[in-house]
């Protein structure tokens, strides 16, 4: 059932999502040919229509990652927590399963919208010189890479594993923050929306109250110590710990969120 879920999810969002990234495209082109033919000081109509265009590709950035977020949460308002909330918790489908389809699909647009930003980035930025530098270094990276030897390699590779493991991770992480405190909310009564608001912030505070007492149990403790001095690893290792590390946070700290939205989703959801 989470594979049906997922391919309504795609479908649902796909039909907002694809086109914002095509007029985002289409502004960037429109930019990349205003830098170089309009914006030259030639013709006055030109300059203004040039400066419109890089306007409205501005304007698509910032629509496309307001969309990206506005769509994670519009979603998990829609579907679970207003009327279609009753058609949805009828279905043969565990909160989890629900939890997991509107995670995975807005970690999946927030990652797309990063890389749409930043091939429109090269789109603007194209010129003959720049595409010329850009195979110039394309041709210094693999032959670098043929120089390697197989465990530098091998630890390359794994070292973009964890840092896409990371990335996909800290979405995740941040829109269970939204979605536990929309949860929390829409167990009240009455101001729902209001309560969502003062549960995000009552959240964030908590945990940054946590946080930093954790810290200071540690320093006392002499981590810190321990890490700079006692712990004899190499750069290699260093690095590897470090995501690890930094993996494990930021689990533990969706974690929390999960279970969160998981238990008031399950007992106290009330849609009237």
């Amino acid at each position: 059932m989470l594979i049906k879920l997922l391919k309504h999810e795609f479908r649902a969002t796909a039909r907002i999502m694809l086109p914002m990234y095509l007029v985002l495209l289409v502004t960037a082109v429109g930019s990349n040919l205003a830098g170089r033919r309009m914006l030259d000081g030639r013709s006055e109509v030109l300059n203004t229509l040039g400066v419109l265009i890089v306007m409205a590709f501005g304007f698509a950035i910032c629509g496309v990652l307001l969309m990206s977020f506005v769509l994670m949460v519009q979603r998990f308002y829609k579907n679970l927590l207003q009327d279609e909330g009753y058609l949805m918790f009828t279905l043969p489908v565990s909160v989890h399963q629900h939890i997991w389809s509107k995670l995975i699909v807005s970690a999946v647009w927030f990652a797309a919208t990063i890389l749409a930003v930043i091939a429109a980035s090269l789109i603007v930025a194209f010129q003959g010189g720049f595409l010329r530098e850009l195979l110039d270094f394309l041709r210094y990276f693999f032959e670098g890479l043929q120089k390697l030897k197989i465990s530098e390699a091998l630890n390359g590779t794994v070292y973009l594993a964890e840092l896409a493991v990371l990335v996909f991770l800290s979405l995740a992480a941040f829109s269970l923050q939204f979605y536990a405190a929309l949860a929390a909310g829409h167990s009240q009564a009455n101001h729902k929306m209001l309560w969502s608001v003062v549960w995000f912030f009552g959240f964030q505070f908590a945990l940054q109250f946590a946080v930093s007492l954790l810290f200071i149990s540690l320093d006392r403790l002499g981590i810190s110590n321990f890490l700079n001095h006692d712990l004899d690893v190499t750069p290699v290792a260093a690095i590897h710990i470090g995501l690890l590390f930094m993996n494990v946070c930021v689990v533990a700290y969706g974690a929390i969120f999960y279970t969160v939205t998981a238990v008031f989703l399950k007992k106290r959801l009330n849609l009237e």
